[in-house]
């Protein structure tokens, strides 16, 4: 009986941390990258912690209408690709965990960042 409880709990709490680390879809650092605004100033926007395994279409660049963003940075955990399009679309360029910043002629408008390594 005591064999059959052990084990019972054993597979509950094993079943509870995977669940827990399935929830945490997010890398864990900062995303930056440069835009120029509706009034001809260059701004720089951060992602913290940004979610993983979907496309984010970035604040003030990410529509086909307006100017695409640059010289992205990705000091996140994890690696990611950017889109000149919206929504992920037109071919990307990946930028790996901790790298160095971008040249600002890499223009960016979306981005998907890869499901985090168990940590």
């Amino acid at each position: 009986m005591k064999l059959r409880t052990t084990l019972g709990a054993g597979l509950g709490a094993l079943a509870l941390v995977l669940s827990m680390a399935g929830s945490a879809q997010a890398a864990q650092g900062n995303f930056t990258y440069k835009y120029v605004d509706g009034f001809g100033v260059e701004r720089q926007a951060t992602l913290h912690d940004p979610h993983s395994g979907k496309c984010i279409n970035l604040y003030a660049v990410g529509d086909d209408e307006e100017q695409p963003g640059y010289g992205p940075h990705n000091d996140t955990d994890t690696a990611v690709t950017v889109y000149l399009g919206a929504n992920c679309q037109s071919p990307g360029w990946r930028l790996k965990a901790h790298g160095q910043p971008a040249k600002d002629t890499l223009e960016v408008r979306s981005v998907r960042f890869d499901a985090p390594q168990a940590r």
